[in-house]
Parts: C-alpha cells; sequence; structure tokens
C-alpha cells in the first residue's frame, strides 16, 4: 500500500466521493484534505461516555447523537469536520454522510487537537446558525467548559468540576460531571510533598 502523505488538495466534490473510502478518516479545509489523528483510550472512553449518556437522554425525543465516524459540514464546498460527539434535532439532517444542522457539538481535548480545536475549528464553527452550545473536555484532569449562544448571539463561557451537574440547554439535558469519566485514569502528578515523604519511608 502507498502511504498516503498528511495533506493532499482535491475539489469539495471529490473529496465527499473518495473520503469514505479510506481507511483513515480525513477533515477538509478550503480544498486541502487533513488526515487526522489517533487518539488515547481516555479520549476514547470520554466521548463514549458522552455520547452513551447523550444517547440514553435522547432515546424518546427527535434527536440523533453520533461519534467519531458522522462529518459536520461546517461551510458548504469549504470545510467539512469531524467532531468527537454531534447532535442534530434537525428533521431535515438526513444526509448519511453529513450532519449539516447541529445543535450540541463535543471535543474531547488531545495535546495535538486543543490549540485548533479552541481557536480555528471554534471561530468555524460558531458561524452555524443552528449551534447552541460548544463543549471541551479535558483528558488529563477532570475539567469541562461549554460555550453557549445566548439571546443576543453571544458565545458565554461556563466551567464544570467533577463534583457538578453539567445541563446542556440546547438538549435540555443534565449530566454529572463525574459520569463523564467513569474508568478514565487521571495522570498522577508527583508533587514535592509526596517526593519528601518518598524520601522519608526510604530512609
Amino acid at each position: 500500500m502507498v502511504a498516503l502523505p498528511d495533506y493532499i488538495l482535491m475539489s469539495a466534490e471529490e473529496y465527499l466521493v473518495w473520503e469514505p473510502t479510506q481507511e483513515q478518516r480525513y477533515e477538509y479545509w478550503d480544498g486541502e484534505v487533513v488526515a487526522m489523528s489517533g487518539g488515547t483510550r481516555n479520549h476514547n472512553r470520554i466521548s463514549l461516555n458522552f455520547s452513551k449518556l447523550l444517547d440514553d437522554a435522547l432515546a424518546e425525543r427527535s434527536c440523533e447523537v453520533y461519534i467519531v465516524d458522522i462529518k459536520v459540514e461546517v461551510e458548504p464546498g469549504q470545510k467539512y469536520f469531524y467532531p468527537d460527539v454531534v447532535v442534530t434535532c434537525d428533521e431535515r439532517d438526513d444526509d448519511p454522510q453529513l450532519v449539516k444542522s447541529p445543535c450540541l457539538i463535543i471535543e474531547v481535548l488531545s495535546p495535538s487537537t486543543e490549540a485548533a480545536d479552541r481557536g480555528k475549528k471554534f471561530a468555524k464553527y460558531r458561524q452555524s446558525p443552528s449551534l447552541q452550545e460548544y463543549v471541551l473536555v479535558q483528558v488529563a484532569q477532570p475539567g469541562v467548559e461549554v460555550f453557549r449562544r445566548n439571546e443576543q448571539g453571544k458565545w458565554v463561557l461556563s466551567e464544570y468540576n467533577l463534583d457538578e451537574i453539567l445541563r446542556l440547554e440546547s438538549v435540555d439535558v443534565e449530566i454529572a460531571i463525574a459520569h463523564l469519566y467513569r474508568q478514565v485514569q487521571f495522570e498522577t502528578e508527583v508533587t514535592e510533598i509526596d517526593m519528601i515523604d518518598s524520601q522519608y519511608q526510604s530512609a
């Protein structure tokens, strides 16, 4: 098999035909096809937890929850992104490949994607008239940031810790932050006190 470069150029029409046939996922940025990087076990677990909690909560409603393999059409013919979790409640959103009218997008942060998720991706997602909430989930340590579009069309930030309840207004769902981190092993930090205790015990 011939290895593909990290990015190649093609039209949006070519991308939408070519990309579903690939083993790896690729996003589309104004003619540039960009390979998606792989995630960690914690990243995968948080994405699964979030999607399952949402799917269970929305089971009796006309909303659909998608994870990992469904693209969002951010700008027709120009930008197509893969969020970690996306929710649409628009009955017209029936394209088999794409979500065109997301109301909620969730990105689980990683060192390689955090800058883009916070910066240029969010800047483009904000242009979607249907999007009401954009959620960023930390992986190394528990923490969730939610950007909500208010009545004036401004985006307002709310932050949540491990012992709090997250209310997603876009879909009228409440989720315990602790449930998002079920089975997630956080990185342990060695503090100065830990080092002193360890030296004392070995003396």
